[in-house]
């Protein structure tokens, strides 16, 4: 299902990794897939309150956790620009969806990057 939210549609998640070679761009390609499914669940689903927005947020963030594992085989991680622009983009995603009362902390809780 396509992302509705014309801000979210439009948002280019992820910008800063692309720019860099140091990021692999198949694997920012896989960052950015998990955000839009976040912004695609989020649509479908609807949580009601601050605590169902953290069980998406924590699901995508358990992705990222993953994933982190095939950017250090492609020698590269995600490290503190990385984690940086993840953390914008999951915080993009709170505003977006009227989600501003959420604590960033939280929304990311389980990363382990």
């Amino acid at each position: 299902m396509p992302i509705t939210d014309e801000r979210a549609a439009g948002r280019v998640f992820l910008k800063l990794l692309h720019r860099d070679d140091y990021y692999p761009d198949h694997l920012v390609d896989k960052g950015r897939d998990i955000l839009v499914r976040l912004c695609e669940r989020i649509e479908a689903e609807r949580p009601a309150d601050v605590e169902a927005f953290y069980v998406l947020t924590h699901a995508a963030t358990e992705e990222f956790n993953t994933l982190q594992e095939e950017f250090w085989a492609a020698d590269s991680e995600i490290e503190t620009v990385a984690r940086d622009e993840i953390a914008m983009d999951f915080w993009f995603i709170a505003e977006t969806y009227g989600f501003e009362d959420a604590d960033l902390e939280e929304v990311v809780a389980p990363r382990d990057w």
